[in-house]
């Protein structure tokens, strides 16, 4: 099982379509309107978002923003075999909002269907032989043919093309943010519905708040989904879960082969992150003295990167870091990561860092 695509709904699909090409360097592959919704799909190499934007209320994107603010609806998954997922889905009493249909064409064979995940986020479930359509020719959001496109066509407002190793490469993982005392509840039901497997699990706590963490990973494929509860009223967690109006995806990771040139990149094109505090460089250090070069300590402060690795594979390099929100509201967010030489796992050092650099944006909003 892999991560095929994201769907997003938004206030207006064009401005936001406009700001991946401009900002994240994407390309826009298509746009068309049904009767209810205006949708636009933006892509960079393997990684595939698709928005939608309410044009009454009518619309499958209408409900889900009179619930949520601006963000991930459906995180879309591919599988090898789509009637024996569904079965486990449904044998696990998941909703099943759509059964599973297929489409033909000369070159493949596109099968799909939805399920209800967690709250109101849904997943579509995807299975692809040959060369095949890049989204359902129907489905809730009714996508007009014009969206049915295949690898590789191209639409009327490109990006800019990336193809070195600071482009993009895939979707790395998608968290999800729980109410408190809904970690394992949550956990058990991606489980038991879809088949992930509990991999590690954090507890970080500051002086002022915290969360608790479950990674959890696939076993047929790389998709991964973390799932956080916060542990404190004034955690970020709970922070988002208020202006989110329940629960929903934190934030989508993003894959590079080098972070270091993507993120030079993306803050020319005017792309926002996070800020590292100073002490943790010099912690950093004192944490990981002789292991990383002084030159690469350099490039890692001066880019801003929070860096972590496992103790028994001390070379393999885990690189991160994370954008400012993307729709005016502290909710959804990216962050940008290279594993080098396969790194696993998150980091512990990471997260606990990752943590505390929120808190402190978290800070300047006053809450």
């Amino acid at each position: 099982m892999e991560i095929d695509l994201v769907h997003f709904c938004v206030e207006d699909a064009t401005a936001c379509r406009d700001w991946f090409v401009s900002q994240m360097g994407f390309q826009a592959i298509a746009g068309a309107a049904s009767n209810h919704t205006r949708t636009e799909i933006v892509k960079s190499g393997p990684v595939c978002f698709v928005l939608s934007e309410p044009l009454t209320p009518a619309s499958p994107a209408y409900r889900f923003l009179t619930l949520h603010p601006a963000g991930v609806a459906d995180v879309a998954f591919r599988v090898g075999d789509i009637e024996s997922a569904i079965a486990k889905a449904a044998g696990a009493g998941a909703k099943i909002l759509q059964p599973v249909q297929q489409q033909k064409t000369p070159s493949g064979r596109l099968k799909w269907a939805k399920i209800a995940g967690w709250g109101d986020l849904s997943h579509t479930i995807i299975e692809r032989t040959g060369i095949t359509p890049l989204l359902p020719p129907a489905t809730d959001f009714t996508f007009p043919n014009p969206l049915c496109l295949t690898e590789g066509a191209g639409g009327s407002l490109q990006g800019v093309l990336v193809t070195d190793d600071s482009s993009f490469t895939g979707i790395d993982h998608a968290v999800l943010n729980v109410a408190a005392g809904d970690l394992e509840p949550a956990v058990t039901w991606y489980e038991n519905t879809l088949g992930f497997q509990r991999q590690q699990k954090f507890n970080i706590q500051t002086g002022r708040s915290g969360l608790r963490s479950q990674v959890m990973l696939h076993p047929d494929g790389g998709a991964q989904m973390p799932v956080n509860e916060p542990t404190s009223a004034n955690s970020q967690i709970q922070e988002f879960l208020d202006v989110n109006r329940g629960a929903g995806v934190q934030h989508i990771a993003l894959r590079t082969g080098n972070i270091v040139r993507l993120l030079d990149r993306l803050r020319r094109w005017g792309v926002t992150f996070i800020e590292v505090p100073p002490t943790y460089y010099t912690q950093l250090q004192h944490r990981h003295r002789g292991l990383l070069s002084a030159s690469l300590c350099r490039e890692i402060e001066r880019a801003q990167i929070l860096v972590d690795w496992q103790q028994e594979a001390p070379e393999a390099l885990l690189l991160q870091t994370f954008t400012q929100p993307i729709f005016g509201q502290p909710t959804f967010f990216f962050e940008l990561i290279e594993r080098r030489l396969a790194a696993r796992g998150f980091g512990e050092g990471n997260f606990q860092a990752l943590f505390e650099a929120i808190e402190s944006e978290q800070l300047k909003r006053g809450r």
